[in-house]
């Protein structure tokens, strides 16, 4: 379950983004509305706490940036197509926008540094199933059908471009630790975790 400050924490970074990629231009909130997809309570949370920080004006029915919130926004819009270009070599160009959409709210710097480093890679990723147990391996990609799947498992710290190591073999799965913490993972999971073994990008 992902706390109500989590939400208000992506909400605000979508309207960043959505701003960022009208290129600054003042948007409607009808506009911004169908592509956050929250409740008007929620929607308006955000923005007040982006205005009161000084990262947007609202006038009326109408957004723009401030000077101060284009870098934040230029920044986000940046990650966002760094994922999406990511992800769309091995997703079609609607399913890599949107695995970059869930996971842009996530993913750390050092992360995002491994991801650039990995689209230059041609070693063959294999499934987490396959490593060893003890031996740490950098994540290359989710492939998994459902988005709420997905979105669970990058919710968890479980993404590309983060480092992951099976501490125990069990009878259905595995446990894994991602940086301090550990989960126990079911076989069909862990076989949708793609991670090359020994990389230090």
């Amino acid at each position: 379950m992902i706390k109500e400050s989590d939400i208000l924490k992506i909400v605000k970074e979508d309207i960043l983004r959505v701003l960022g990629e009208e290129r600054y231009k003042k948007t409607s909130l009808e506009r911004i509305k169908p592509k956050v997809k929250v409740s008007g309570q929620v929607l308006r949370k955000a923005i007040e706490a982006l205005e009161k920080k000084g990262l947007i004006l609202l006038q009326g029915k109408f957004i723009s940036l401030t000077k101060r919130g284009q870098p934040s926004a230029k920044n986000i819009v940046k990650k966002h197509l760094v994922l999406e270009n990511y992800f769309k070599k091995t997703r079609s160009e609607r399913q890599a926008h949107k695995a970059a959409h869930i996971l842009e709210h996530y993913v750390s710097g050092e992360a995002m540094n491994n991801i650039k480093k990995l689209s230059t890679l041609k070693e063959k990723d294999v499934p987490l199933v396959e490593i060893e147990s003890r031996k740490e391996a950098l994540i290359t990609n989710i492939s998994f059908r459902g988005s709420k799947l997905f979105e669970r498992i990058i919710s968890m710290g479980i993404f590309p471009g983060e480092r992951i190591k099976i501490t125990n073999k069990i009878a259905n799965g595995v446990v894994v630790k991602v940086k301090n913490k550990k989960f126990a993972l079911e076989k069909n999971i862990a076989r949708g975790i793609r991670v090359l073994e020994h990389e230090r990008a």
